[in-house]
Parts: C-alpha cells; sequence; structure tokens
C-alpha cells in the first residue's frame, strides 16, 4: 500500500518542486524586483512626453515625473506586442504588479496605440477615447513611455504607463 502511494506522490511532488523553483520573470525574459536605472530616450518619446504634459498643465493638472523604469517596462510591452503582432493590453496586472512592488506604487494606469505617425497623433487618439483620455487626466505623479518601430512594417507601437506614489 506504501508503495502505490509513494509512486502516485513521487511524480506530482517532483513536479511541484520543479515549478516552485521558477524565478518571476516579465514578458522579456527579465526578473521582475530589479529596478532599471537607464532608459535611452528617442526624439518621438520625448515628444510624448512633452504633448502629455503640455495637455496635462492645460487642464490645470499636475505634470508627470518620467521614471526610467516605466518606460523599459512599455518597452517591454512594445516588444511583446511586435513579436506577437498583437494590439492589446496583455499582462497589464503583471507590469502593474511589478511597479507596485519595485517603486511603491499605490496605483497604475496604461495606454497604448498602434500606428500613429506622431506623438501629437497618438495624443489625439487617446483623448477621443473616455478610458485613454481618463488615464492622461488620472491622479498620476509618474509616468514611462515608449515607442517602438515593428521592422517588418515600420508602424509605431505607442505604450504609457501612468503611476501613482
Amino acid at each position: 500500500m506504501k508503495a502505490k502511494l509513494l509512486r502516485v506522490v513521487m511524480p506530482m511532488l517532483l513536479v511541484f518542486t520543479l515549478m516552485s523553483c521558477s524565478s518571476e520573470e516579465s514578458e522579456s525574459g527579465t526578473t521582475d524586483s530589479k529596478v532599471v536605472t537607464e532608459y535611452s530616450y528617442d526624439q518621438d518619446e520625448m515628444a510624448l512626453v512633452e504633448v502629455v504634459n503640455n495637455y496635462r498643465a492645460s487642464q490645470g493638472l499636475s505634470t508627470l515625473s518620467l521614471i526610467n523604469h516605466i518606460s523599459y517596462k512599455s518597452e517591454e510591452h512594445n516588444d511583446y506586442m511586435i513579436e506577437n503582432n498583437v494590439v492589446n493590453h496583455d499582462y497589464f496586472n503583471q507590469r502593474a504588479s511589478n511597479i507596485k512592488s519595485v517603486l511603491g506604487a499605490v496605483t497604475v494606469g496604461e495606454n497604448i496605440a498602434y500606428n500613429f505617425s506622431t506623438a501629437n497623433a497618438a495624443l489625439h487618439a487617446w483623448l477621443q477615447s473616455p478610458g485613454h483620455k481618463e488615464n492622461i487626466e488620472g491622479d498620476y505623479t509618474h509616468f514611462g513611455v515608449s515607442i517602438s518601430i515593428n521592422p517588418n512594417n515600420g508602424k509605431k507601437y505607442y505604450t504609457n504607463i501612468f503611476m501613482k506614489k
């Protein structure tokens, strides 16, 4: 009887042990507990920072401080969307959880856009969508941005993640 039970339990125990030892990873395979301090912004990304903050200021809202770690997480999501040929918020809960645990965020929001040629065009589209506009006008203190170009078709992917500390 004990031998039969052992033959049934041992394989399950082995599988559980192997699964419980894996590290938590983000979409790109990097560990989620490390703060990314370096991020290189291009001209388009800095334009996006400017138009979002200019819009917020025009509405009497505080401007948002840029955080490299959030921009890195935004870039990871752009890479995921390009690699999988999708435009969506897949794995947002993981990105939000990472930003909360690593940076101490209280709330996190996200806007994505696809195939807009300029930062102004992406902002205009977000402002036409109630949910995206709510994020832009939301009670946030910091944000990160990334604009990535799909090398196969030249289309731009935008991810803008907001957080409140």
